[in-house]
């Protein structure tokens, strides 16, 4: 098969769905398909294409005005009719069989060009930009509780906290908010089949998006050379010479890094705790950390195969993420180091953490210090989570067998448009 992917992001310089889709890129690439990428650049200056690991990638760039809601309008509304006109044209040229779409920017552009072409266009959910204007359905970044909802009411309250404006100066972009949500939604219902990488991703559109209840949702997770990762991981030597629990990402309040100075402190942890990432919680962290006088190292953000190797070498991974975890990175790839972890139950995560058996799942703050404290005391407890973790990454996450799935999805929405 030619297959044409769409991605918002792409390696080197990416997060989480960049790496993501560079696995299924080269997975359908190793199983003798022909791939190539396009990735939209709003407000970035690039050149016309580049090259990683053997892939070119051509660079769709288009304008971004740093001013707020005015940047979404052009990275949304007007870039989508754009991006799908280019989409088409390579599409016509390649004589492509089927156009799959990584992410928010890419997927309604995708649908717009599989209508202007026919071909098929498969649709790759990572996070909740179908059901939250936000992505994140976190109701108010400084609270645990989740948005019930889109409505006219949720947005206003969800403006709130996240703008300087005052409350009634940006209820009129309440109508916007509404109309952007509802064309992401329309675009994504007219795909012919929706890939959503977690139970808890699949259940949420169902429920939430009206407009998907005709649409083919399958549930099939992000792609993981495993082997790949452990090989890097064990190039680099151990970043610390002493036992330590490490936490991995973006210091942010719907990730919860907020908590982790409390965590250690309740858990009486007794070995440093190393946050590898960076954001705007930082500096708070570093302060509750002075305050509860904890042991808190910030790395700061640091290439792959140093991130990967403060996580293999830990005691233990730390996930405290309080908004719904979609399909986390870095839980699948502490599993496939056999590093235990201790985290939050929210979203997706329990397809990878399964409670006692693969990891410890908590509910509450107090409930997973104290099991950070279990892990942290218990050497055969961290070896029986860590192993059962490494064998449950292998059977559910292991890159050729997703790769598989999604190939044999190509073919299925192939053959239904034949027919």
């Amino acid at each position: 098969m030619r297959v044409l992917i769409a991605t918002d992001s792409f390696p080197p310089d990416c997060g989480g769905s960049g790496w993501s889709t560079w696995e299924l890129a080269r997975g359908l690439r190793e199983a003798g398909h022909a791939v190539d990428v396009v990735q939209p650049r709003p407000g970035v200056k690039a050149d016309a294409e580049r090259e990683y690991d053997g892939f070119t990638v051509a660079q769709f760039v288009s304008p971004a005005p740093r001013v707020p809601v005015v940047r979404n309008y052009f990275k949304n509304e007007y870039l989508y009719p754009r991006l799908g006109a280019f989409l088409g044209a390579r599409i016509r040229r390649g004589a492509y069989d089927v156009l799959h779409a990584q992410h928010v920017l890419t997927v309604p552009a995708a649908v717009l060009a599989g209508r202007q072409t026919g071909v098929p266009v498969i649709a790759t959910v990572r996070d909740y930009w179908p059901i939250c204007y936000w992505s994140t359905l976190i109701h108010d970044p400084a609270a645990d509780a989740l948005c019930p909802g889109c409505s006219d009411a949720g947005m206003r309250a969800c403006l709130r906290p996240r703008t300087s404006l005052a409350a009634v100066a940006a209820l009129p972009l309440v109508p916007y908010m509404r109309r952007n949500l509802a064309l992401k939604r329309s675009t994504l219902a007219d795909a012919d089949a929706v890939i959503a990488v977690s139970s808890t991703i699949a259940a949420d559109l169902r429920a939430r998006a009206p407009e998907l209840h005709r649409t083919r949702i399958e549930q099939i997770p992000n792609p993981f050379d495993l082997a790949a990762i452990r090989t890097t991981a064990a190039a680099a030597p151990a970043p610390h010479g002493k036992p330590y629990a490490v936490y991995v990402g973006k210091l942010e309040p719907n990730k919860a890094a907020d908590l982790l100075p409390d965590i250690a402190a309740r858990a009486a942890l007794g070995m440093p705790i190393v946050i590898v990432g960076d954001g705007a919680l930082r500096e708070t962290i570093e302060r509750k950390a002075r305050q509860r006088g904890v042991d808190l190292h910030i790395t700061g953000w640091l290439p792959r195969d140093a991130v990967l190797a403060w996580m293999a070498h830990a005691t233990l991974l730390v996930f405290p993420s309080r908004g719904p975890e979609s399909l986390s990175r870095v839980l699948v790839e502490a599993a496939a180091l056999g590093v235990p972890t201790a985290a939050m139950d929210t979203g997706g995560t329990h397809d990878i953490v399964r409670h006692e058996e693969t990891g410890l799942l908590s509910s509450t703050g107090a409930a997973l210090a104290a099991d950070v404290a279990r892990l942290a005391r218990d050497p055969a407890l961290r070896e029986r989570l860590g192993a059962a973790a490494r064998r449950h990454a292998e059977t559910h996450f292991e890159a050729s067998g997703v790769v598989g799935r999604i190939a044999d999805l190509y073919r299925d929405v192939i053959a239904g448009r034949a027919t």
